[in-house]
């Protein structure tokens, strides 16, 4: 009995901590990136809302609700930060060089949920790949997986 009720508390624990990320985490710091590549445009249309809840459940293993919540805490945290700096330096702490090509990834993924890339959203995504020190070459590499051979 004491057994289960130390099980149950541990998973509640873990649930409690997977649901409510750090503001350093690097999830917090992936979805500050993936909102503020929506937002830059000015406009932020529901297919996009929906690829970046789809996007991250998919890529942290997490519920639409715990998704949600991500997107609540870094859209707070975006708010706050004045550049894309202390986002980069945690996912640079974090991340090795596959896993910060992958945040581009993501990125160009989100860009590219509405048809259309805007040059502030290529914009965003040059910049940050640069902080986190992805090469061009694969940054554009990965930019055409979702450009489908042409743009605007």
């Amino acid at each position: 009995m004491f057994d289960l009720l130390k099980t149950l508390l541990e998973d509640l624990k873990l649930r409690g901590a997977r649901a409510k990320p750090d503001l350093s985490d690097e999830r917090v710091a992936t979805a500050a990136l993936l909102i503020h590549t929506i937002a830059v445009d000015g406009r932020v249309l529901p297919n996009e809302k929906s690829a970046l809840r789809q996007s991250l459940s998919r890529n942290f293993d997490m519920t639409a609700e715990e998704a949600d919540q991500l997107i609540e805490t870094a859209r707070r945290r975006a708010e706050e930060e004045a550049d894309f700096f202390g986002f980069t330096s945690v996912l640079k702490r974090s991340l090795d060089g596959p896993g910060r090509a992958h945040v581009i990834e993501l990125m160009w993924e989100i860009a590219f949920s509405d048809g259309v890339i805007h040059e502030f959203e290529d914009n965003v995504v040059w910049r940050v790949a640069d902080l986190l020190e992805v090469p061009q070459a694969e940054r554009m590499a990965l930019r055409a997986k979702f450009a489908g051979g042409g743009d605007s």
